[in-house]
């Protein structure tokens, strides 16, 4: 940054006159950056929501042993479908497919039903409406073929206040923006980034209140004020500490290396590629394959996964969404510590 040294009359203290040719470059960088953002966000929602597919969504056939044949007919005929919308199984029982969409294992099983005129189909509705849907009509258009109908039987229901599924996205978005939005207006009240260990320190140490109060702030709103999900007020709030924590660790981390920069990295990846991929409106599974894969390892993703097991799954498989959550809080706590260990950001970070 070119400047020059002038004198205030009004203030001994030197001031820094900044050359007017650079303040404007600087300005366009900025209004670039700001255009690239949007037009990413844009982009980013709508491939990953405008043409929702089903991909090897995972289901079960039960066959009576009368039928083993038939059924083992059936899983071949789903898993040689087109594009691939399913990955079929033939089920030792009606007793383990149960078991297996209970837990989440399973999107759906089909049981045969040969002595009947309809097949029954169980699903979990709990475990993301997009896929149960999907797989539901995949597996009622094959059996619609064989001129039989499907009755439903939904093992892990959405609670009456849950519509549509999207009370848990809708959480961990609010979580999200909070801890985004934190790093940042203590970045701006304080007028610069962490340049001291103890800096540092103070505002790693300041999240923690701040995260006990996000997550079991909004737990008690989804749950006791709103009865939207209910019974799991202690789980979430502590889910929601961890998600808070861990996007404001790796946000105050991103700060301290570039600076103002960093809020843009930050909404780069919690807001345009994590949100869109978290599994709110449409699970992993009817997306295109970057937000399918991405979206378990970002903490939105791994939130909403987190919320889903806790409130309709008995908290079976919540170590990956913590791992998630842990290693991004770790990540955020070492680089913010290394920054500012060095009392200022490397050269080749620093802005013009």
């Amino acid at each position: 940054m070119t400047a020059e040294r002038t004198q205030d009359p009004q203030h001994p203290q030197d001031t820094l006159a900044i050359d007017p040719k650079q303040s404007m470059i600087r300005a366009v960088a900025w209004v670039l950056g700001v255009l690239f953002l949007q037009f990413a966000f844009i982009f980013s929602y709508v491939a990953a929501f405008h043409d929702p597919k089903p991909h090897e969504l995972k289901v079960q056939v039960v066959a009576p042993q009368a039928a083993e044949a038939q059924g083992q007919q059936l899983v071949d005929q789903l898993n040689k479908l087109a594009d691939d919308p399913l990955d079929a199984s033939l089920a030792d029982s009606e007793a383990d497919a149960r078991k297996d969409v209970r837990n989440g294992d399973e999107v759906a099983a089909l049981v045969l039903r040969p002595e009947q005129s309809s097949d029954l189909l169980l699903i979990a509705s709990g475990g993301g409406v997009s896929i149960e849907e999907a797989a539901s009509a995949v597996l009622t258009k094959v059996v619609a073929e064989q001129q039989r109908t499907v009755e439903k039987d939904d093992l892990v229901p959405l609670q009456s206040g849950d519509a549509r599924g999207l009370t848990g996205f809708y959480l961990v978005v609010g979580w999200a923006v909070g801890a985004y939005l934190f790093p940042t207006v203590v970045a701006l009240a304080r007028g610069d980034r962490p340049r001291s260990l103890r800096t540092a320190a103070l505002r790693l140490a300041a999240l923690v209140p701040y995260a006990l109060a996000s997550g079991f702030g909004g737990a008690l709103i989804v749950g006791p004020l709103l009865d939207a999900q209910t019974g799991h007020l202690w789980q979430l709030g502590l889910l929601g500490t961890a998600v808070s924590f861990s996007i404001a660790a790796v946000a105050i981390g991103l700060e301290a290396l570039f600076g103002v920069i960093g809020i843009g990295v930050t909404l780069l990846l919690i807001v345009i590629i994590g949100n869109p991929s978290a599994g709110g409106a449409f699970q992993a599974g009817v997306m295109p394959t970057f937000w399918r894969v991405v979206g378990d390892w970002i903490p939105t993703g791994a939130g909403v996964d987190g919320v889903r097991q806790i409130v309709y799954f008995d908290s079976d498989a919540m170590t990956r969404p913590l791992l998630v959550l842990g290693a991004y809080a770790v990540v955020g706590i070492v680089l913010t510590l290394l920054i500012a260990g060095r009392g200022r950001r490397p050269e080749l970070l620093m802005s013009a």
